[in-house]
């Protein structure tokens, strides 16, 4: 490690993605000590996202909610030297930037401004395929010409020494394209302690505390299982990360706030939208399994003994394109034979629209919500979700919804929907895919002007997830007292999309109960609780030093967000889902 060591520094969160709370920008800078502020904006769909408004509006395509928050606090940040790092740059990072000095003007600030691109590689595409590359698909082995297809964005995820460079070039705001989400505490981290490209260790450390607040308040009590432990129920307290010269953090949040930092908060967090335990980057590969959570005091994590390695000699490349046009109805259906008033409502309309075959694609789902003898109207209603697509965006419009009100009056009884009819809406597919880093020019613009290309890490061969999951032990004896319980009384979960797969990390409180954990939860069992997951493959990864176990189920969420006509197209309610299934639990594992 090279530098002279310093304390630790103070990384606040203020966005967990494009159109999070505006006033937490606000509330991180004047709620107590911190050293930068850092934000993220960007996801897969974030950037289908920003095409659009591009193609309305050409200096468009960054999150202009940060230009908003920036107004807040622009003027303290520069009093009190607190820099600025955000991806908010989206598909336009340099355009933003000049909208910042636009607000600066105004507001009578001179701050120094700098941007991070290289990243958009939509208008190389040609010619990387005519080089060679041919775009495979992570997930599926296919090959981008074979989809015949033509992306409207296409994203390498660069690391964070970009940004590194323009703090050292006194910038006292940093904006970038799509960097990963740990890079806005990778960058900042390497910049205040002085780390060397192959402080492996050190940087790998920076990666865990920036997964673990590059969410928000996911980090601080919000979307957590065990919620019975957030005794303070206000709006949780955005997350810090003090980050120390070996890499190691203590993840914490200003006094005063709502929320919970626990070792269970931090360890959902860190669960949430992995694969290996191996989580690769651009500037290191961190190994998740080697670390260590110890709880200091109250709302204070320590995270330490992260190992790192080099990174891979490929970036991980997003692409987006336009799948088409698709349209849903959801029909009520009332009281008594609810499957039979199904069956007839969907071969009814198929049969007024010409058949399902005239579509590209048709998705009907039976939800069911009703029970007997209910005590309300509503607790006796089920939804039948009809969702089709098209690349022909008359197929789906109009002439879909309005022909679903054609069986108000001749079809099941009790007939209404949850909307009126509704016209098509375009949808976008996620190609997920690698690139040799080689081929991608990350560039920093630094406040005076300059433009400098930033080198690749030393790297080492490229490897592919491993499609083998990991066995469980075997189960706990055959003679011992069980007593049917949900899954949840023991186990947390938190689980979320990465593109066109869905991820489920489980973990328990104590090693009794992680013991029993990993030899229950295999994943045969796993199918078993989740039908949905029947014929798709499952990985399985084990994260002892967690007492969890991660899932990830390709190909659950279709060809993404954008895409999925799943109604949870982003798998945030699968984790509880499994921990409302029942399962036989050990007697001595229960309370009384």
């Amino acid at each position: 490690m090279t530098g002279t060591q310093r304390r630790a520094i103070r990384i606040a969160n203020c966005s967990g993605f494009y159109g999070d709370r505006i006033a937490a920008a606000r509330e991180m800078v004047e709620g107590g000590p911190i050293d930068v502020l850092s934000g993220d904006y960007l996801a897969e769909l974030t950037m289908l996202i920003l095409w659009k408004a591009r193609q309305k509006d050409t200096s468009a395509g960054y999150a202009k909610t940060f230009l908003t928050q920036l107004e807040h606090v622009m003027g303290t940040c520069l009093d009190r030297g607190i820099r600025i790092v955000a991806n908010a740059g989206g598909l336009n990072p340099g355009g933003l930037a000049e909208q910042i000095g636009l607000l600066a003007r105004k507001l009578g600030l001179h701050p120094k401004v700098s941007y991070v691109d290289g990243d958009d590689l939509v208008g190389r595409l040609d010619a990387l395929s005519a080089a060679g590359h041919d775009f495979t698909h992570l997930d599926t082995g296919r090959k981008l010409a074979e989809a015949q297809v033509e992306p409207v964005t296409a994203n390498a995820y660069l690391g964070g020494w970009g940004i590194a460079e323009a703090l050292a070039a006194e910038a006292d705001i940093v904006v970038t394209g799509r960097t990963t989400d740990a890079s806005m505490v990778v960058g900042p981290s390497a910049w205040w302690h002085g780390w060397s490209r192959t402080d492996y260790d050190a940087i790998a450390g920076a990666m865990a505390a920036g997964h673990v607040i590059e969410c928000g308040p996911q980090a601080t009590g919000g979307n957590y299982s065990f919620f019975d432990e957030v005794t303070d129920r206000r709006y949780p307290g955005f997350p810090i990360a003090e980050v120390e010269a070996d890499g190691s953090s203590v993840i914490t949040k200003h006094e005063n706030t709502g929320g919970l930092v626990s070792a269970g908060t931090v360890t959902a967090q860190l669960l949430y939208e992995i694969a290996e335990p191996a989580y690769l980057g651009p500037d290191a590969v961190a190994h998740f399994d080697s670390l260590r959570l110890q709880e200091e005091g109250p709302h204070r994590v320590r995270i330490s003994g992260v190992r790192g390695s080099a990174p891979s000699d490929r970036l991980k490349v997003a692409l987006n394109y336009h799948g088409g046009y698709r349209n849903t109805m959801t029909l009520v259906l009332t009281g008594t034979q609810i499957e039979d008033k199904a069956t007839w409502a969907e071969r009814q309309l198929f049969e007024l629209l010409g058949g399902k075959e005239r579509f590209a694609e048709a998705d009907v789902r039976l939800l069911r919500f009703d029970s007997p003898d209910a005590p309300t109207n509503e607790q006796a209603t089920a939804h039948l979700r009809i969702t089709v697509k098209d690349p022909d965006r008359r197929k789906v419009g109009r002439a879909f919804s309005n022909t679903t009100m054609e069986l108000a009056l001749g079809g099941y009884p009790g007939f209404h929907t949850t909307t009126p009819p509704s016209a098509e809406s375009a949808f976008g597919v996620y190609w997920p895919t690698t690139v040799p880093a080689n081929e991608v020019e990350h560039r920093v613009t630094l406040p005076d002007g300059t433009r400098r290309i930033v080198p690749h890490s030393p790297s080492e061969p490229f490897r592919e997830l491993s499609g083998e999951p990991e066995q469980a032990p075997p189960g706990p004896r055959a003679d011992e007292p069980v007593r049917r319980v949900p899954l949840g009384t023991l186990a947390a979960a938190r689980s979320g999309d990465k593109g066109g797969n869905a991820n489920v990390g489980v973990w328990t409180r104590t090693e009794e109960e992680y013991a029993w954990l990993r030899s229950q939860l295999t994943v045969e069992q796993f199918r078993a609780l989740l039908p949905e997951t029947a014929g798709l493959p499952v990985r399985r990864f084990e994260l002892p030093n967690l007492r969890a176990v991660n899932f990830v189920v390709i190909g659950l969420l279709g060809d993404g967000v954008a895409s999925a006509t799943r109604p949870d197209p982003q798998a945030k309610g699968l984790g509880e889902y499994l921990r409302s299934r029942f399962v036989e639990v050990p007697v001595r594992l229960l309370g009384p």
